[in-house]
């Protein structure tokens, strides 16, 4: 079974930044497409970016042009870069396989963003 840490998120004011990092043990990083999930007070979670195996990546509508994901395949990490940070930002970001449009292994325990003035 594969595990999840994510780390790097925090309170931070509109239109600033964060780098989430997400490190994974057991498993074979390099062969996964990853992706990036939130949630929200009150939401179901959604995925908010995807990287393939090769480094093509997809973003949802809502953080396109904002965010950034990519991934180091020797340090079993995958990064979010996020800019412009909005108060809808605010959620549990987590990580993951991202398998036929779903997340395939357990959940970690998440990082916490907060936007907020």
């Amino acid at each position: 079974q594969v595990q999840f840490v994510e780390s790097g998120g925090g309170l931070v004011q509109p239109g600033g930044s964060l780098r989430l990092s997400c490190t994974a043990s057991g498993g074979i990083f390099s062969f996964y497409h990853m992706g990036w999930y939130r949630q929200a007070p009150g939401k179901q979670r959604e995925l908010v970016a995807a990287i393939t195996t090769g480094g093509s990546a997809n973003y949802a509508d809502s953080v396109q042009d904002r965010f950034a994901i990519s991934r180091d395949n020797a340090k079993n990490t995958v990064y979010l870069q996020m800019n412009s940070l909005k108060p809808e930002d605010t959620a549990i970001y987590y990580c993951n396989r991202h398998y036929q449009n779903s997340a395939y292994f357990s959940w970690g325990q998440g990082t916490q963003v907060t936007v907020s003035s």
